[in-house]
């Protein structure tokens, strides 16, 4: 089965609550064609087809449910993961979805994860490389990570289109440089801070193939013990308990890297759809397939291993 993992969906009631809530950057995600109306249904079903897709997970990052204001966080959490469920009841055969979460509020989190997971029955939760302003890595959230694990659950981080809090990095640099930068950062986080180690059976996913990881890997290994040395393993090591989504905007050289560095078999088919769409969509997919690995990598990042890591929880 050919699994994208890096696809997203919004509707015009869920933006709209986030604007009210002092989301002011909605905007972005807006007449692309991401919506759950019949029409862009239709249209994206087709486009899945044109490209060999069978499923997409749908995740509302970076339009997460992060407010300081824990009720608002609350409702729109509980309204984008239903609007999700419904979605997954109407096409069991082309959607899943990774819950979101009422961050950074954790019992709060934990409430809507049990839900989620259980009655609802996602195969993890998604979340942005931070939460206003908070490292993933923050104390607060290992509750959250504690619970996924038990259920060998998958976290999926997206980065949160926040500039990875640079004043350097402007309004047009947020997601062309921003992105990889903020997931490097966040792998970063997650690596120095043990979490891959710690919580073994959770399966986190991250985006882009890792950012600048590839390149950085053998640099991390060589300088951490005297920058870092209280990261509990050796950053390769780490970054190997982890898995990475392809979309790579058709650089062959990149998911070559990737492969290289991190391993081919920690690399899943991902779209980023909306934002790549129409041709950029298929070549999602045909990139991977021309990148000269050898066939039974492309193979497994194709139509493989997403399959084995979503494996649906029981409720």
């Amino acid at each position: 089965m050919r699994i994208d993992v890096h696809a997203h969906l919004w509707s015009r009631p869920y933006l709209d609550l986030l604007e009210r809530f002092g989301n002011t950057v909605t905007g972005v995600h807006r007449g692309l064609g991401a919506g759950p109306t019949e029409q862009e249904l239709e249209a994206r079903f087709a486009l899945m087809a044109s490209a060999g897709i069978d499923l997409q997970v749908l995740s509302a990052t970076p339009a997460s449910p992060h407010f300081a204001d824990q009720a608002d966080a609350v409702q729109a959490a509980r309204v984008v993961n239903d609007e999700y469920a419904e979605l997954v009841r109407r096409f069991p055969d082309r959607f899943m979805a990774f819950a979101s979460l009422p961050f950074p509020h954790t019992d709060a989190a934990l409430v809507e994860l049990d839900r989620a997971l259980g009655e609802l029955g996602m195969p993890g939760a998604a979340v942005t490389t931070s939460v206003l302003g908070r490292s993933l890595t923050d104390p607060a959230f290992l509750p959250v990570y504690a619970e996924l694990d038990r259920r060998a659950a998958v976290l999926y981080v997206h980065p949160a289109g926040a500039g990875a809090h640079s004043s350097l990095i402007g309004p047009t640099m947020t997601w062309e440089i921003g992105a990889p930068i903020e997931d490097t950062v966040a792998i970063t986080h997650l690596i120095q801070a043990g979490i891959p180690s710690r919580f073994p059976r959770l399966k986190i996913v991250t985006s882009h193939l890792g950012g600048a990881l590839p390149m950085l890997l053998e640099r991390l290994d060589r300088q951490y013990a005297w920058e870092a040395p209280d990261t509990p393993e050796k950053p390769s090591v780490a970054a190997r308990r982890m898995w990475f989504d392809t979309v790579g905007h058709n650089h062959t050289p990149a998911l070559r890297a990737a492969a290289e560095s991190l391993g081919a078999d920690r690399l899943l088919l991902g779209t980023d759809f909306p934002y790549q769409a129409g041709e950029a969509f298929r070549e999602a997919v045909t990139y991977v397939q021309r990148s000269g690995l050898p066939d039974q990598d492309i193979n497994a990042v194709l139509d493989t291993t997403a399959a084995e890591l979503l494996e649906r929880p029981k409720p």
